[in-house]
């Protein structure tokens, strides 16, 4: 004798591809049979969400995922390469482990990049931050601050008629920003080969008052730096302005003085917050330490003050130097005035990476590592064995890559397609952009819209969960759930066919 359905009878949940709950029938039936599962949409240079058909982020393929890796979230904010083409779209992201979106927020124009794209503290809240742009080079964009449901918060330009630029966004713990600027300056060039009133550009540094957008200080290097330091030449042929300094990076120190990272002197300068004098100077033409052999360093970007009192900073190096890019903790004796290195990471793939890249230490002692220009992005225990590593498709890369803890709670309602087989089956398609507690999909099948009654859940799987079963139902719907079982969210009803 057949088993009589209702609503209540759910044969069989598909979550992402392979993952299968099975659920019973009434209380006293026989178990109904399972049906196929649904398999995850092959690869391919873009993924492809059905409730979400708007968003087409780039695959990211995780290789090593070894124990001990950090359990936080990946930040990166995808982009084409220098004169590369990908369908892929830009913006910046959220990744799990497994290299599945968290979130995604697609940039609008296509000459704009987003970079920059990390968690940080804004008025004693974690939120979300970058600088979006156009960029060739150097940037001109703006600084944009999300809270945990994905709304703006704030959103500023430099300072002074200057336009900010992409290769800083640092929130200091007096709810200010520091950022780099590329502006363009008057000098004579005679003496290396060039015109009397040459263009320059030069690194500013700006510290603003996020709310009313003040100047609270602001350093050029031109009053600072010669133009003796810079390890570049200016070609007589060109027109563009001489980048002598090219800023990538601004870090407040352990006494509250400014370090600034320049690519271009391959140097890192120790400003004095109130003077903008230069205290020192480490690496470049003009060092003030004396660097042990292993710890010299070139075009660098990302130099940061640690808490052990280290260094870090990802060493590019240069294209003829014949060696691979990598991450180093670097220590400074300020009395003796040397630098040592303490560790170095570098990729399996020998990779070298001719610009961009950061590095974190990581609250549990481990390294992350963003590796620019080259597609990856890796995690190294404290012995510098590699624990995690991920790529992007070879025409995609990201400015820097981090790991933070972060709850997303975004404000509207889960995303749900559905489509209509033979015999009451109905294949769902659940997701919800950003938000980071969900657990299960529960599903609901009903007469009405307003009239729907739980029929099973199925476990989450990756931003978008496939969920397979049967109800003669008209109308169905999901709700999210927390790992306790808290509903955070519901779904439109949809018709069934419809």
């Amino acid at each position: 004798m057949g088993v009589r359905r209702t609503r209540r009878d759910f044969l069989k949940v598909a979550a992402g591809g392979g993952a299968w709950l099975a659920f019973l029938a009434l209380a006293g039936c026989e178990p109904n049979r399972p049906v196929r599962a649904i398999a995850a949409p092959a690869a391919g240079p873009t993924r492809v969400f059905r409730s979400r058909p708007d968003l087409r982020p780039p695959p990211v393929e995780v290789t090593t995922r070894a124990p001990g890796t950090a359990p936080d979230y990946i930040f990166a904010a995808s982009k084409n390469g220098p004169g590369e083409s990908y369908p892929a779209q830009d913006g910046p992201m959220i990744l799990d482990n497994d290299g599945q979106p968290v979130w995604f927020r697609p940039v609008v124009k296509e000459a704009e990049d987003a970079m920059d794209f990390k968690v940080q503290r804004y008025r004693g809240e974690s939120v979300l931050t970058w600088w979006q742009g156009t960029h060739g080079g150097f940037g001109r964009g703006e600084f944009v601050i999300f809270d945990e449901s994905y709304k703006e918060v704030g959103r500023f330009r430099a300072g002074n008629g200057y336009a900010g630029d992409h290769h800083e966004f640092l929130i200091t713990e007096r709810d200010t920003a520091l950022i780099g600027i590329y502006g363009e300056a008057r000098r004579d060039l005679s003496s290396l080969g060039g015109p009397t009133d040459g263009a320059v550009l030069e690194g500013i540094v700006q510290e603003i008052d996020i709310g009313s957008g003040e100047v609270l200080f602001e350093w050029h290097s031109l009053d600072h730096v010669g133009f003796d330091e810079s390890l570049y030449e200016l070609s007589p042929d060109t027109e563009d302005a001489f980048d002598y300094f090219h800023i990538n990076s601004i870090d407040v120190d352990d006494d509250g003085n400014l370090l600034v990272s320049a690519r271009r002197t391959s140097a890192v300068y120790k400003i004095d917050r109130e003077s903008g004098e230069v205290i020192w100077r480490l690496g470049g033409e003009k060092s003030d330490f004396t660097m042990e052999d292993e710890a010299v360093f070139a075009y660098q970007h990302d130099a940061r003050r640690q808490a052990d009192g280290t260094i870090t900073l990802f060493d590019n190096r240069g294209e003829r130097m014949d060696e691979p890019s990598r991450a180093v903790a670097l220590e400074l004796d300020e009395d003796a005035m040397t630098a040592t290195l303490v560790r170095e990471y570098i990729h399996p793939t020998e990779t070298f990476a001719i610009f961009q890249g950061n590095v974190q230490t990581l609250p549990n002692g481990n390294v992350f590592i963003g590796w620019g220009s080259a597609p990856y992005l890796s995690e190294h225990g404290r012995d510098g064995e590699l624990l995690f590593d991920a790529r992007f498709p070879p025409e995609v890369e990201s400015y820097r890559a981090f790991r933070f803890p972060w709850r997303g709670r975004p404000q509207g309602d889960p995303d749900l397609v559905g489509e209509s087989g033979t015999e009451g089956r109905v294949t769902l398609y659940a997701s919800w952009n950003g938000a980071t507690e969900v657990a299960s999909w529960e599903v609901l099948a009903g007469p009405g819209a307003g009239d729907l009654e739980p029929v099973g859940d199925a476990a989450r799987k990756g931003f978008e969960t496939a969920i397979t079963f049967r109800t003669e139902e008209p109308y169905v719907a999901v709700r999210a759930k927390d790992r306790s079982g808290r509903v955070l969210g519901a779904s439109r009803a949809l018709r069934r066919g419809s």
